[in-house]
């Protein structure tokens, strides 16, 4: 029996991300992470960095992260918001932006954390289906609502949309903020960015947790209009100024001025998705084509869950959903070569 304090607590569904396994030994292909270390220039920002810098505060603005991505991107600095991930970033957007009591639309499959965050801050909300090519139809997004959220490449199909698409989303919403996740655009998809100059209620939110190799660092960020970012900062400094460290800035701001290492480790993850999606329709597998690092399978013989349970007991770790439309799918993160190597056999011994 319930005790009267505890009726006043908050009753929620949180969010429920991969495994952690701490065994040693073990193909990990749950999470998304990027198999290959950060740039060589972020291990020299830790090795050189002072901890009696410590002490202080870090800067509250991101002055050296956000100039350097002003750089990368061509934007000025007024257009570019930093978080603790982008999940820290796009919580912040789900409270800056949608304010009104019209639902806001999003995929109804696509990442868990949407519906999370609804709840938290009592944003009502609408979920869209996918076709049956687990597609989305921005025709099924033309009708008045309180903003948009769409990941593209969407999560958990790697399905990625050119610009075409996204502009006819914003222009389908004019009223609204549209928010693109691209979380895995790196991938091979197509980014959003050019149209920042034509709509300003677009919102571009990025991570630096999958193509940049710094998951455990937390770093994320949002491209957007001057006033869109405006509202961000202030929402953001109602309740904590200094979201990122100094450490994290430096070592961030390094990642993203070695643009080569980039390109190399997204090339090669892109080369790796490629066989592991030939190899795994050998093996009988239905492999979406994917412009994510990871891809979603299923197999028309052996339940996914099954195959998920034999994976784990091989020491071989990928992701299974119990959800609706994808309980019989496997989501498969794309590792080393070597690694994927060992997924095939045992995928051989299980099949």
């Amino acid at each position: 029996m319930n005790k009267p304090w505890q009726d006043k607590l908050r009753q929620i569904e949180p969010y429920v991300p991969g495994e952690q396994p701490k065994v040693a030994d073990i193909v990990k292909l749950n999470a998304n992470e990027n198999p290959y270390p950060p740039s060589p220039r972020v291990m020299e920002i830790l090795h050189k960095f002072d901890a009696a810098r410590l002490r202080k505060y870090p800067d509250a603005n991101a002055g050296c992260l956000r100039t350097a991505l002003a750089k990368y991107f061509g934007l000025e600095g007024s257009q570019i918001f930093m978080g603790n991930g982008s999940d820290d970033v796009l919580a912040l957007c789900f409270q800056a932006f949608f304010c009104s009591e019209k639902p806001i639309f999003f995929p109804d499959l696509t990442y868990s954390f949407y519906p999370v965050w609804c709840s938290l801050f009592r944003v009502p909300y609408e979920t869209i289906p996918l076709d049956e090519n687990y597609r989305i139809h921005p025709s099924d997004y033309v009708r008045e609502n309180g903003g948009v959220v769409l990941p593209n490449p969407n999560a958990p199909t790697g399905i990625g949309e050119g610009l075409d698409f996204i502009r006819q989303m914003l222009d389908a919403n004019p009223d609204a903020v549209v928010i693109i996740d691209e979380a895995y655009i790196d991938f091979g998809g197509i980014s959003a960015v050019p149209l920042l100059k034509e709509y300003e209620n677009l919102v571009i939110v990025q991570t630096m947790s999958k193509s940049r190799s710094l998951a455990g660092l937390r770093v994320g960020y949002a491209l957007a209009s001057p006033a869109l970012i405006a509202t961000l900062e202030a929402v953001k400094n109602s309740y904590n100024s200094y979201t990122m460290d100094m450490v994290t800035l430096e070592a961030a701001a390094a990642a993203v001025e070695d643009d080569t290492y980039f390109q190399q480790t997204c090339s090669k993850i892109i080369e790796t998705r490629t066989r592991t999606t030939e190899t795994l329709r050998k093996l009988g597998f239905t492999v979406l084509d994917s412009q994510a690092n990871f891809v979603l399978a299923s197999h028309p013989v052996m339940a996914a869950k099954a195959i998920f349970e034999a994976l784990k007991a091989q020491g071989v770790f990928v992701r299974y959903f119990s959800l609706p439309r994808v309980d019989n799918h496997l989501r498969i993160t794309i590792g080393t070569d070597a690694e994927m190597d060992k997924l095939f056999a045992a995928l051989q011994k299980i099949l």
